[in-house]
């Protein structure tokens, strides 16, 4: 076991179990602190974040009761919630200590110990420590993200009457644990609105988990999506969580759903449907409390009926559904969504007297934006850095690229998986391999475009 940088607590008014514990545990741990008095566990624990504590049972006011191990239990789960505190005790308070477990201990250690059992304790306890440091900081940057962007809807913006329709549905939703399947083109702000219906829950002091399904490999869905135990394949060096698993009692937002591979689709299901996983390499059944929100650009109806995707796994997922429409339908909203993002990148670059004039704003509504808002975000972005005035003109928007879609673009057939070869194909050379480029046009992250070269062999 090599050497960490974890720090732990022990509190024994004994003072032989003290300096034992501390010479066997200096041999695996650089930081280890101990004391005689729990009397001063207030202070330190206002002082110190402790990975561990290992907290003795009965002190000398208390020989055998094991009352104030109980009190001090308390008042340190009432310091810090997230602590984790292993109790040292006797052999005849196996009772005792297994009453305090209910009350927030997460394991115990008897005296006399064995060295290797005593040491894997507190190794296990880590783990868990890790655990719920990660998930207390996942919840704290969720509230913060809500909080800093104060919005109802946070980022989605739009007065357009397709947009009040979802709007209109996020409402009715959000405070359901209805499953929600989003429905859109690539840039048109599914993980928003999914974000959106999180933050007006009752689930939205709690976790929101995302995870792109496209960016998953085959060999690793399961060890991504319900974890693995340490041990349970080459490269599992650890006990790990899955994303269902750290979204517990949050929302849990699958991405371009319709990636997953047609053999894999029962495991999904079954998890969704039982609300229950168990990690790989084990058959300990976990049980899971989850709000599934999930998001496509396919049209699953039709990969139903191909034999690509479950029927049964669609009617789970899509309890209700929202359409969210490209930016060509809801040209309305562009000059909503121009000046939105000029705010953002008139501070970002330092050009605040940046503005616009109406013939640019004219030939920002008069194109089609195939990539939709994230291809106007970028647009914006990339015009604001170019321009060398304080004036944004229509040369300063080239969108040459995507309005020769039309003309470039020729196809034998209709056949989806045919046309996104071809258009993955083209755009690939026309950036001459650079796949950063290539995915930033697309609308796709970087492994997603990955992955479907590797499908398509290019």
């Amino acid at each position: 076991m090599k050497k960490s940088n974890n720090r732990i607590l022990i509190i024994d008014d004994n003072e032989d179990v003290l300096l034992a514990a501390k010479l066997l545990l200096k041999q695996y741990f650089n930081i280890i602190d101990t004391e005689k008095d729990p009397g001063v566990l207030p202070n330190l624990l206002k002082n110190e974040i402790y990975d561990v504590i290992l907290l003795d049972m009965n002190f000398t006011q208390d020989m055998t009761s094991g009352q104030e191990g109980f009190y001090w239990l308390n008042e340190i789960l009432k310091i810090d919630p997230s602590s984790v505190v292993i109790l040292i005790t006797s052999f005849g308070d196996v009772d005792t200590a297994v009453k305090a477990i209910k009350y927030g201990a997460i394991d115990f250690v008897l005296k006399p110990w064995q060295n290797e059992k005593f040491v894997a304790t507190i190794s296990s306890a880590l783990k868990l420590s890790e655990s719920k440091r990660e998930l207390d900081y996942l919840r704290s940057q969720n509230k913060q993200m809500n909080q800093d962007m104060g919005k109802k809807f946070r980022n989605l913006i739009g007065n357009s009457t397709p947009m009040q329709q979802v709007f209109n549905t996020i409402h009715k939703v959000a405070d359901t644990d209805a499953n929600v399947l989003i429905l859109g083109e690539n840039g048109t702000g599914k993980e928003l609105v999914a974000r959106a219906l999180h933050n007006q829950s009752s689930r939205s002091a709690e976790v929101f988990v995302s995870v792109d399904m496209g960016a998953i490999t085959h060999s690793l869905f399961e060890s991504e999506l319900f974890g693995h135990v340490r041990g349970a394949f080459t490269d599992a060096k650890e006990d790990r969580a899955g994303r269902f698993e750290l979204a517990s009692n949050g929302t849990l937002f699958l991405d371009e759903i319709s990636n997953i591979p047609i053999e894999l689709q029962a495991k999904l299901l079954s998890a969704i449907q039982e609300r229950k996983i168990s990690r790989v390499g084990s058959n300990k059944v976990k049980e899971i409390n989850i709000r599934l929100i999930s998001a496509t650009n396919s049209d699953l109806n039709k990969l139903v009926k191909e034999g690509r995707f479950r029927q049964d796994l669609l009617y789970r997922i899509n309890t209700v559904e929202i359409h969210i429409p490209p930016l060509r339908d809801r040209k309305a909203d562009i000059e909503l969504l121009v000046e939105y993002y000029l705010n953002i990148f008139r501070k970002k670059y330092n050009k605040n007297n940046l503005r616009l004039i109406a013939s640019t704003l004219s030939k920002l509504k008069t194109y089609d934006w195939p990539g939709n808002v994230r291809e106007l975000q970028h647009a914006v972005e990339r015009a604001v850095i170019l321009c060398e005035s304080d004036i944004l003109e229509p040369q300063d928007f080239v969108l040459r690229a995507s309005e020769n879609y039309k003309s470039v673009l020729k196809f034998d057939n209709y056949n989806l998986e045919s046309v996104e070869k071809i258009v993955v194909r083209k755009v690939l050379a026309k950036y001459q391999g650079n796949v950063t480029k290539a995915a930033d046009e697309l609308g796709l992250t970087r492994t997603s475009l990955y992955r479907r070269m590797d499908k398509f062999n290019l």
